[in-house]
């Protein structure tokens, strides 16, 4: 059984990447759909703003905050190597960290640098916009997911 600190760090994985999981299914589900209704131009200029206050305190620290707590958790799984809940929580472990924290750096993020350089008023600009809607939203769908399933992994760990 997990007890003791290991138990909160577990607790402290499920809530976070829940967490995680929930700021990325409202964009999945309706800010894109919001922002891709607008002219070009206003929706690159919409998400080029969030994309600048996304990296606050507040969300870095819960998005962060999981990475950390996920690649700690990992270490201390390998090391302890309890009787129960290892293979759920190695697996909500690699789940946050390859596809949620990886593929917001190697999918996401790139993709928003790019849309920063873009100018929103041009067709280029306009054509990237559409472009960018689509494979970022369909990139945030797979972290909703793996994030969520992270998150059940660790609970079905400490049942």
């Amino acid at each position: 059984m997990i007890e003791g600190p290991y138990f909160v760090l577990t607790v402290l994985g499920a809530v976070s990447c829940g967490l995680v999981a929930g700021v990325f299914i409202g964009f999945s589900t309706f800010v894109m759909k919001g922002l891709a209704a607008l002219p070009p131009a206003q929706g690159i200029a919409a998400m080029n703003a969030i994309n600048v206050t996304a990296v606050t305190p507040a969300f870095m620290a819960v998005f962060m905050g999981a990475t950390g707590v996920c690649a700690v958790l990992a270490v201390v799984t390998f090391v302890l190597w309890p009787d129960e809940g290892t293979v759920e929580l190695l697996l909500g472990c690699a789940l946050y960290l390859v596809g949620c924290f990886g593929v917001t750096v190697a999918a996401n993020v790139p993709r928003n640098d790019a849309l920063a350089k873009v100018d929103a008023g041009s067709e280029r600009g306009a054509a990237y916009w559409r472009t960018y809607v689509t494979e970022w939203t369909m990139w945030n769908h797979v972290r909703t997911v793996a994030a969520t399933a992270a998150s059940v992994a660790f609970v079905l760990g400490l049942t």
